[in-house]
């Protein structure tokens, strides 16, 4: 499960906003949102290219993070 609230902090930590990551990435922002708000349904090259924009040391936490019960 996508753990949306470490992602942006990820976020905060690289200085880079929705906007800055979408434009990135190469899609829309309101697509980006629309990604983040429901579970992180991104493809693996825009998970690679997050990984590396973010520089997120564990990715595993963010995009493959466990349901808690």
């Amino acid at each position: 499960m996508f753990d949306e609230r470490r992602f942006k902090a990820a976020m905060v930590l690289a200085g880079v906003s929705q906007k800055e990551l979408a434009q990135k990435l190469g899609i829309d922002v309101s697509t980006l949102y629309r990604k983040v708000r429901a579970d992180g349904d991104f493809s693996r090259s825009e998970i690679n290219a997050i990984i590396q924009i973010l520089n997120i040391e564990k990715p595993a936490e963010i995009f493959f993070a466990d349901e808690l019960a």
